[in-house]
């Protein structure tokens, strides 16, 4: 296809990278199928221990140097990899709904939130600010500067193959530290075009090698970098059962982590929402990705008095959404990301409906012409309560709950009643209704939107959220203060030597 040899992907891609430089190892090979047609688009070689030993030494040594480059200089780096990535955005959108399955819409926004973070990173390169305090001691000035920490670890997940990465590595870099990253494994294609893109620029400026790494592998290579004393800050973003394993180790060595974990996203219509609004929230919150998403819709919380129209205008739209190819715009939901993910749908289907859920949309696997992969499946609505077992899990599927309520308390606690806090949305034209949701005595989640739906926050924004979300902020607002380590300095630029909390030590 012609935009893989646009990136340079080919059938004998290696999986091992630093800085300009394809290493071998001996780690075996992993194949790529693309969920769309199921089949193999390429095979990369995963990292054995002695190249992942030379991809930490090159990062060690990158550090020392690229740590004393300039903030700013660093920031133009990563300007000019943004218009490298403007340069290749259809090539690398199409890739990314290839092997990942989303639309291809879909798969060029994330391109361009690849570049979006750029350009926000480009203007955080001249503002690493830190703070001046007045001293108690007379003739002494305190301030607090940041300095960058060392080696990044990045575990991305499949659903958002390369947007993650770039959060994670563009605020790395203008924070002067270098970074290792590990990919799904279900979407390596992405993980080595990004290397292909990145690596044109760092050598063009000379940048140290060992600045930009790759190690592609399975769980045992995220075991690695979670345990390696050398890697300061593991940033990883999957399932909680993951991060939680993650955490641990990380804890266990008093390394940093930041963690982006499940989503259980409820949205909440007031009887005095517009409806026409909040349904199309709701369908694109529920079905985009194929409910792929961390911030996918996995429950609506709809007021009794609207109740019945607004489930009966749902099920009308469900019923028009296109699954298909999704590099043909005219779809509107793709595969799920490979068969497993069909098994965990169907699984959820008959757990739902064995605790007494009621499909006004039924589900299924879709066969036949265009669906040869196995991996399309229907979109579908269920009532429910949400106490329900599977309610309060998180399915990776195009999967609805729909929930009535009475009162907006009795809705907000119905959100928070469960083990997850990413996302959270209401509807509602009523102000008192969007402050009380937004109170203290509202969502607890990470993010909390009025009048928009789950999914699609910008990058301006801290993305994260609370409880089984892990507590992890990336990409905007001062997000970039995880990359680094704070420092508080004391100048006594008097003769004298008065000690804090007016101590006297004489000898």
């Amino acid at each position: 296809m012609d935009f893989l040899s646009q990136l340079k992907i080919a059938h004998d891609n290696k999986g091992v990278f630093t800085g300009t430089t394809w290493l071998s190892s001996k780690g075996g090979n992993l194949e790529s199928y693309s969920p769309v047609d199921g089949k193999l688009i390429a095979t990369v070689n995963t990292v054995d221990k002695e190249s992942y030993e030379t991809v930490i030494q090159k990062a060690q040594e990158a550090f020392l140097r690229w740590r004393l480059w300039p903030a700013p200089k660093r920031g133009d780096i990563v300007r000019q990899i943004g218009d490298a990535l403007r340069e290749n955005k259809m090539p690398l959108g199409k890739l990314v709904s290839y092997e990942m399955g989303k639309s291809l819409q879909e798969g060029l926004g994330e391109v361009q939130e690849m570049i979006d973070i750029c350009d926000f990173a480009v203007g955080l390169s001249r503002q690493l600010y830190g703070l001046t305090m007045h001293s108690e001691r007379p003739g002494h000035r305190m301030y607090e500067q940041y300095h960058p920490l060392g080696i990044v670890g990045i575990i991305s997940a499949f659903n958002f193959p390369v947007a993650v990465w770039s959060w994670n590595s563009m605020l790395s870099w203008v924070s002067g530290d270098v970074c290792i990253w590990k990919p799904s494994e279900k979407t390596p294609l992405c993980a080595v075009a990004c290397m292909n893109i990145v690596s044109s620029v760092f050598e063009k400026n000379e940048v140290p090698e060992g600045v930009n790494n790759l190690i592609i592998g399975g769980r045992e290579v995220g075991e690695w970098i979670s345990n390696d004393k050398r890697i300061a800050l593991i940033s990883a973003t999957g399932s909680t059962k993951m991060g939680k394993a993650v955490g641990a180790a990380v804890a266990a060595r008093l390394g940093r982590s930041l963690l982006e974990l499940g989503g259980n996203n409820a949205i909440i219509i007031s009887k005095e929402a517009d409806l026409d609004m909040a349904l199309i929230g709701s369908l694109f919150g529920a079905a985009g990705t194929a409910g792929q998403r961390c911030t996918t819709t996995r429950r609506l919380i709809v007021h009794e008095d609207v109740y019945h129209i607004f489930k009966e205008n749902l099920v009308n739209a469900y019923h028009q959404l296109k699954i298909g190819d999704p590099l043909m715009e005219d779809n509107h939901v793709g595969p799920l990301i490979d068969k497993d993910a069909v098994k965990m749908y169907v699984d959820a289907i008959g757990k739902c409906k064995q605790e007494g859920g009621n499909f006004v949309v039924e589900g299924g696997v879709l066969t036949g012409d265009g669906y040869e992969s196995g991996c399309y499946v229907k979109p579908c609505i269920a009532e429910v309560e949400n106490h329900f077992s599977i309610v309060q899990h998180e399915t990776f599927a195009p999967i609805l709950y729909l929930i009535k309520y009475k009162t907006l308390e009795q809705a907000i606690a119905i959100q928070n009643n469960v083990p997850q806090g990413l996302s959270s949305s209401i509807f509602t034209l009523n102000m008192k209704e969007s402050e009380q949701f937004l109170s203290a005595a509202g969502s607890d989640c990470g993010i909390a939107n009025v009048n928009i739906g789950t999914s699609g926050a910008e990058i301006g924004g801290a993305f994260g959220g609370e409880k089984e979300t892990g507590g992890g902020r990336e990409s905007g607002s001062d997000a970039w203060k995880v990359y680094m380590r704070r420092q508080t300095n004391t100048i006594n630029y008097t003769d004298k030597l008065p000690l804090a909390q007016g101590i006297k030590f004489t000898v």
